[in-house]
């Protein structure tokens, strides 16, 4: 094994817990039942959220955006499994 690995394994394993947290009297999953099933949480940078205050404007624009995104992506599976013609052919009449 390379010093680097060794090193980077080491990083990868300390501890980086502060002291002052305290864990100990906590409750796994106690916060789950907020959320509904199959919800997905994020975060919204804080230069953005004057435009996306709650959920109901982040889901807007995206249903505004999602459109956009699957024309794009079906062109670009469309582009990527037809086959390209080679420039230096030469079609028969």
């Amino acid at each position: 094994m390379s010093k680097a690995v060794s090193r980077v394994r080491r990083n990868a394993e300390k501890d980086t817990m502060r002291p002052e947290y305290d864990f100990s009297d906590a409750v796994r999953g106690v916060t789950a039942p907020w959320f509904p099933e199959g919800t997905n949480v994020v975060v919204i940078d804080p230069e953005v959220m004057d435009v996306f205050p709650n959920s109901a404007s982040v889901n807007e624009a995206l249903r505004a955006l999602a459109p956009v995104l699957r024309h794009q992506r079906a062109a670009r599976t469309r582009k990527q499994t037809t086959t390209p013609r080679s420039r230096n052919t030469k079609q028969s009449a």
